[in-house]
Order: C-alpha cells, then structure tokens, then sequence
C-alpha cells in the first residue's frame, strides 16, 4: 500500500529532478520557413485536478514541472505536469518502477493503482504499471 511519506517522496524526486536536470534543450524549436503542428494544449495541474473533483495543495512550482498532491473520495495522489516530453520521460525513468502511473501528454499522475483506476476514465490517461514505455490501457483493434 502506497502511503502518504512514499508520495510526497516521489513528489521530492520531482523537484530534483527538475533542479539537477541541465538548462539547456528546455526550448521546442521550430526550423526556419517551418510551422510547428497544431496540437491542444497540455492540461495544466489545475485542469488535472478540477477533472477529478480535488483542489491542488502545490508541492513544486517551477516553470520545468509542476506537482500537487490531491485528494478526492477516490484516494491520495500526486499530480505532475512537465514543459516538455522529453523532461516527462527523463523524470518517469527516474520515478520508483514500483507505483503505477497515468499518463498523459506532458502529465503524469502518480498513486495507488486502486485510485489510477477511477481517475483514468476522467483523465483519459495511459495505465504504466512499471515500466513507463509500456501502456497497460487496451488499445482498440
């Protein structure tokens, strides 16, 4: 069972990752005469949390990754949003393979897998048990 101290590590992890992790490549660039695809917009750690029914407590709060531990009927967890892609994968390679993960574009909320399951449908997120790279959310044939 995932406890509060576990959560709130994870959240720390967040924060370090985000302080040690190299300034540069923060940046999306967009070659020259070239236009960057259109794409919605990430959800952002207060739409996250407005979708599941919680009011953000902010654990980090830097322009890299934002994290918030929520609570709702459904349980405890914590909310991350990242600048980019590739700064999301850098922190879930990093993140303990043991607690499960819903993940979204540049979002990731972290939890007890009981409690991954009800925010899912809301959330419309992928299902990683361990392995980031591996969704366990069945894809339609």
């Amino acid at each position: 069972m995932t406890t509060f101290p576990r959560l709130a590590t994870i959240a720390l992890l967040a924060g370090l990752v985000a302080g040690c992790s190299s300034g540069g490549g923060w940046s999306d660039y967009v070659a020259a005469g070239k236009s960057q695809p259109a794409t919605a917009s990430p959800m952002t750690v207060e739409q996250i949390s407005k979708k599941v029914g919680c009011k953000p407590k902010m654990q980090v709060d830097a322009d890299e990754v934002r994290t918030a531990y929520c609570k709702t009927q459904d349980g405890e967890f914590f909310v991350n949003t990242f600048k980019t892609e590739e700064l999301k994968n850098e922190w879930m390679d990093r993140a303990p393979e043991y607690n499960p993960h819903l993940v979204g574009p540049k979002w990731t909320v972290l939890g007890p897998l009981k409690v991954l399951e009800a925010l899912r449908g809301p959330l419309n997120g992928d299902l990683h048990l361990t392995d980031h790279r591996v969704s366990m959310t069945p894809q339609p044939n």
